[in-house]
């Protein structure tokens, strides 16, 4: 009989990449996920990851039991979700994936706070400023900032954002404050690695888009405000990362007259699961913790 936890041991190893990633997942030794691998595959008659020294990989048979052991899977958090509904509670386990920078500020708080309102949720949060594959990687939810363009995914709207130009006063004072487009195009920029290297304003004529010479780039906001702040240039950055340093005069928006892209939260889920209890409570409590506006657009 084939039993839950070779399914869980199947999908935890899939989706951290290596038996050791799987076992510090589940909070089990290695040998014991190993084996739990193995009896499931000797219940299924197949070998369902081909181990090597160097990796491990799906077979063929693998790769078509995987979507149906992470639905099983589901379909089984789900139902044990449904009857702690039914006894007035929310429970059971809850990923969530989130960018680095957001979740230590802004994320990480508000889960917090829906912690605290559903105790018996068993919540793992990974923080990654890679694109983080939810449909494939295993969770139950991602939040994104910017567009969801994901078929296999529902996205939910969070909060709109907004991204301004930002730079310390002393490099201002150095180097000079740019009041046009022409003028910043002479400053260094301090840029997000994993994206597009250019900045996209709005003007009466529609989108302009320049390309700045790059002081710095690097794929976490955290990090580029703290460029910021140490006088390497100017950078794009989201309001949430810069509000508290606006608000002190640590950092000064650029003005050149034309408005930045902006963006917008959003938690997405893989369409094939239906929307869970768990995932609709998650999404209004963090909708009522940043708020409409954002608590860090209010100022």
């Amino acid at each position: 009989m084939m039993k839950l936890d070779g399914l869980v041991a199947f999908t935890a190893i899939t989706e951290a990449g290596s038996i050791s990633a799987a076992a510090r997942r589940l909070g089990f030794a290695k040998s014991v996920v190993s084996e739990r691998l193995a009896e499931l595959e000797r219940t299924l008659g197949t070998r369902l990851i081909q181990r090597t020294t160097r990796k491990l990989t799906l077979t063929e048979d693998g790769h078509t039991f995987l979507p149906r052991a992470q639905q099983i899977l589901y379909q089984a958090r789900e139902a044990a979700a449904e009857m702690a509904q039914r006894r007035g509670t929310l429970a059971g386990p809850l990923r969530v994936s989130g960018p680095v920078g957001f979740g230590i500020l802004h994320l990480g708080p508000a889960l917090n706070h829906f912690l605290r309102d559903h105790p018996d949720i068993d919540l793992t949060l990974e923080l990654d400023d890679g694109f983080v594959d939810a449909a494939a990687s295993g969770f139950d939810a991602v939040i994104r900032h910017g567009p969801v363009g994901d078929t296999r995914l529902v996205a939910k709207r969070l909060a709109t954002t907004r991204r301004v130009l930002v730079a310390s006063p002393a490099y201002l004072a150095e180097k000079g404050r740019p009041a046009t487009l022409a003028e910043l195009a002479g400053h260094c920029g301090i840029l997000y690695a994993n994206r597009d290297a250019d900045w996209r304003f709005a003007g009466a004529d529609g989108w302009t888009v320049l390309r700045p010479r790059a002081a710095l780039r690097v794929n976490n906001g955290l990090v580029m405000r703290d460029a910021a702040l140490a006088r390497l240039g100017i950078t794009l950055l989201p309001t949430f990362f810069v509000h508290e340093q606006l608000a002190s005069g640590a950092l000064v928006e650029v003005a050149i007259g034309l408005e930045a892209e902006g963006a917008e939260l959003f938690l997405a889920y893989p369409r094939d699961r239906s929307a869970s209890t768990k995932i609709a409570a998650l999404t209004a409590s963090l909708r009522r913790s940043f708020g409409d506006p954002p608590y860090w657009d209010r100022a």
